[in-house]
């Protein structure tokens, strides 16, 4: 194969028979291009989708309180209902088994300012787990942390976007920020991928909130993540066994739907689950179909090749030319045209989809890629292809006798 008079032969064949070449070429190329675009696109897609939800656990669940709108156990109606430490300490213990994070929240809004910077934000007060329910990564410093909790620490993880408007050029970590009159440390900050309103809030320990603002152990919402390991039927039952006790434990009627309110992911979770494999669905579909149409497409070319050449072959064996050598001419000339015409497809499509992405924002369609590997292995299973339906038909034509192929019309 690494016969210099072969490779020069091959190359000489191949810039003869131009038409024959390009024609051929064209069919791995345009397989190829349009492999490409559609899955780039495909996977365009699936990245608007995670950008979409990607910021948020799916496995979430949301507990929030009102007011009773139905009498119960002597008690009347418009009783309003308030979640305490105790509370949250009782979910967190009762369904340990079947909870991964846990955090309560109190959201308030303060004015913050460092130094001559002034601006407005939202402050909400939270456990340590809710870093991993919002998904938030640290750039600087740290999270809040148990020690925070324990000792009502006035510290704070601001947002990115937080830092850039207030401290400017300065760096924010270990600085004091002051928000409505307290001053509070800041030992982190944190990036978002929900977005820059994400990036404008800013977390302190839940303990430091209740004591600053009214010196009580009052929750407004209560945040969980059941165990991923559950199933969706076993997730729906675990929130409504929780909605249950919870009802149960303040003395609510079974069918307020008010008084407490659980609200559980598992149906989105299990929405989303189910556009994921119609999306990989989709993406499987166009490889295979593409794949199939180039298939097609150089195999009829190979075996009109083959046929064009079969004079070509017959002087070949009259000159003494071995079966072996003459398929072997042929399969490593469809080869080298296949090789040099998949990269050129794959720079195209490559070429388009960075021209047309910006673009094609508008149409949902986000970061439009294809991994290089994914469209090397395409253009390996062309060529593939592209041997095996040439193999056969130069294999029989190198066995017909110099005189029937000279012969041959």
């Amino acid at each position: 194969m690494f016969d210099l008079d072969l490779w020069r032969e091959i190359f000489q064949s191949i810039n003869k028979n131009r038409t024959r070449s390009v024609m051929s070429g064209f069919t791995v190329s345009f397989a190829i291009l349009l492999f490409v675009i559609l899955f780039g696109i495909a996977n365009g897609l699936k990245n608007t989708f995670k950008q979409a939800f990607g910021d948020e656990a799916l496995n979430r669940v949301f507990i929030n309180s009102g007011k009773t709108v139905t009498a119960s156990k002597g008690l009347q109606a418009g009783r309003r209902i308030r979640f305490k430490n105790e509370d949250f300490d009782y979910i967190k213990n009762e369904f340990d088994s079947d909870i991964e994070f846990i955090t309560g929240r109190i959201n308030r809004s303060v004015n913050a300012s460092f130094r001559s910077e002034k601006k407005s934000y939202s402050l909400s007060a939270v456990h340590p787990d809710f870093q991993f329910l919002e998904k938030t990564e640290i750039k600087e410093g740290r999270y809040i942390n148990q020690n925070d909790i324990q000792n009502t620490s006035k510290v704070v993880v601001i947002g990115r976007l937080v830092e850039e408007d207030l401290f400017k050029e300065t760096k924010a970590l270990g600085k004091y920020i002051n928000l409505s009159g307290i001053p509070y440390k800041v030992v982190g900050v944190y990036t978002d991928d929900g977005g820059d309103d994400e990036e404008r809030l800013i977390y302190t320990p839940i303990s430091t909130v209740q004591r600053l603002y009214g010196n009580n152990d009052y929750i407004d919402q209560i945040y969980l993540t059941y165990n991923p390991e559950l199933n969706y039927d076993q997730a729906l039952a675990f929130s409504n066994l929780l909605m249950i006790k919870l009802k149960d434990r303040f003395s609510v009627d079974a069918t307020d739907q008010r008084a407490i309110r659980v609200h559980n992911l598992a149906s989105e979770a299990q929405k989303v689950s189910m556009f994921s494999m119609a999306l990989t669905s989709i993406i499987l579909i166009i490889g295979l179909g593409t794949l199939i149409a180039g298939i097609v497409g150089i195999s009829n070319i190979m075996i009109f090749i083959v046929k064009e050449r079969t004079k070509e072959i017959g002087i070949r064996k009259a000159l003494g030319a071995s079966p072996k050598s003459i398929v072997s001419i042929i399969l490593i000339e469809s080869i080298v045209v296949t090789t040099i015409a998949g990269y050129v497809g794959l720079l195209i499509g490559v070429w388009v989809l960075k021209i047309i992405g910006p673009s094609l924002v508008q149409y949902s369609i986000i970061n439009p890629y294809v991994s290089t590997s994914l469209v090397i292995s395409a253009t390996i299973i062309l060529i593939i292809s592209g041997a095996i339906a040439g193999y056969f038909p130069a294999k029989k034509a190198s066995e017909i006798k110099p005189i029937v192929a000279l012969r041959n019309d």
